[in-house]
């Protein structure tokens, strides 16, 4: 599955998403022939390698060569059914057009219907539009996440005179989506732009656990203080088994305390929900001998250590947080002489690659039977092997 993560540091606009789609490496003659195939005139595609603040891109730029009339949503969807483009690209670039007939409609009060579409009903709009929808198909895209979105401030020109940054119909499109604004002037997220990012995008956010596998950048036509660039990285999301997660590891030296309390304080953090409690022999000052006490939690993390403070003579605990990998745990349940007996595996990428029969009832076995622990714990291991050859 190809997910495609874009980065929108400096914006996004319908040509920055083409020109990081070639910089990626689509034929932009592939890409000339497709758009062909919609049944309207009066543009040039035109393409060329530029740099960003050094950085190499890909800039793709409409040229509208006649003027272009005002459309209606029905003539635009009367444009993308007509052509042959395959149905995904075309139910892609509808869904998108619809979602900006929406806002343009709430913003002006009035239907979808009747609204008609000024810069974002140019043929350069309907490009980078079906540019996009063409361009996730031949990539393969599945899913897409962004970054939060950078609009810019100030005002632009817009067909009904000077507006605020965003534009209205580009702040309604982004309602939901996080965005900011920076210090750089002038329009950095274009309603084309906010239409095709909050229609692709299943969750805005840090990039997730991915495998990259291909970076393109699309660039901007100004030239700003930032590179004007959106950058967009493909890979493959990384399976859960490899993916970290964060536990605090809460630490305390106890050189004065009754050993006697060890075994409650332990049974009763574990109560309140630490994974794991381990004491550790340690010297300390004055050479005298302690112990290191560690707790590992997930959650309340408060309540824990308040215990520590209640239960232990410590005077002041350390607490830090930590990345933590764990496999996926699986439980099945083996058949043995004594009863069934469940067996905890260890998975990575569906591969087994730990197996533990349960202690407590290896254990129980054990004590029914007068067998020594570690020979019913081999027999269950044994049994589970037999039935999973």
């Amino acid at each position: 599955m190809t997910v495609a993560y874009f980065d929108c540091f400096a914006g996004i606009s319908g040509n920055m998403v083409l020109g990081a789609f070639i910089n990626l490496g689509l034929d932009i003659e592939e890409f000339k022939e497709a758009m062909s195939l919609l049944p309207i005139e009066g543009y040039i595609i035109e393409h060329q390698e530029v740099k960003k603040q050094g950085i190499a891109a890909t800039h793709v730029d409409i040229q509208v060569t006649q003027e272009q009339p005002h459309r209606h949503l029905h003539h635009i969807e009367e444009i993308i059914m007509a052509s042959q483009l395959p149905r995904e690209v075309q139910e892609l670039a509808l869904k998108i057009f619809t979602r900006l007939a929406e806002a343009e409609a709430k913003v002006h009060n009035t239907t979808i219907e009747r609204i008609h579409f000024h810069e974002v009903g140019a043929v350069d709009a309907i490009i980078d539009i079906v540019g996009a929808a063409w361009g996730i198909h031949k990539l393969g895209i599945t899913k897409v996440y962004a970054s939060p979105l950078h609009v810019g401030k100030g005002v632009v020109k817009c067909a009904h005179g000077l507006m605020p940054i965003p534009a209205p119909a580009t702040a309604e499109l982004l309602k939901g989506a996080p965005t900011y604004s920076g210090e750089i002037q002038g329009e950095l997220v274009t309603p084309t732009g906010a239409a095709i990012i909050t229609t692709l995008t299943q969750e805005f956010g840090e990039q997730p656990l991915l495998k990259v596998k291909h970076i393109g950048y699309g660039a901007g036509t100004w030239d700003l203080a930032i590179p004007n660039l959106l950058r967009i990285s493909l890979g493959e999301e990384a399976s859960q088994t490899e993916q970290k997660d964060k536990a605090l590891v809460i630490e305390a030296n106890i050189d004065d305390m009754n050993p006697e309390f060890y075994d409650y304080l332990l049974d009763k953090l574990l109560s309140q929900g630490a994974v794991d409690v381990f004491y550790t022999p340690i010297q300390m000052k004055k050479n005298r001998p302690a112990v290191l006490l560690t707790v590992i939690c997930e959650e309340n993390q408060e309540e824990i250590i308040q215990t520590l403070f209640l239960e232990t003579t410590t005077l002041g605990i350390r607490a830090y947080e930590v990345d933590r990998r764990k496999q996926d745990k699986e439980f099945v349940y083996v058949s043995t002489p004594w009863g069934e007996v469940k067996v905890k595996l260890g998975k990575e990428e569906g591969r087994v690659l730990n197996i533990k029969p349960e202690y407590e009832e290896c254990k129980v076995i054990a004590q029914k039977t007068g067998l020594p622990l570690k020979e019913v714990w081999q027999r269950v291991l044994v049994e589970y092997y037999l039935t999973n050859r």
